[in-house]
């Protein structure tokens, strides 16, 4: 399984599982496509959208590691 991490881009998250993007949505990052996901890291857009990351990190974890 691959291990997500705060200084990880957004945009390869999502290319790394796009089961993922409700995450981001439920934080209010709605236009996932756009430049910021391709650009963002996931602390610097949870620091925008006062999210805690190391909980956001930890939930997408967990998720990921229920599909193996």
């Amino acid at each position: 399984m691959n291990k997500v991490t705060k200084d990880m881009i957004i945009g390869d998250i999502l290319d790394l599982d796009r089961s993922t993007a409700p995450f981001f949505l439920e934080m209010g990052m709605h236009c996932l496509g756009c430049p910021s996901a391709r650009a963002e890291s996931l602390e610097q857009a949870c620091m925008v959208h006062g999210v805690d990351v190391d909980e956001l990190v930890q939930n997408i974890n967990e998720h990921l590691s229920t599909k193996d």
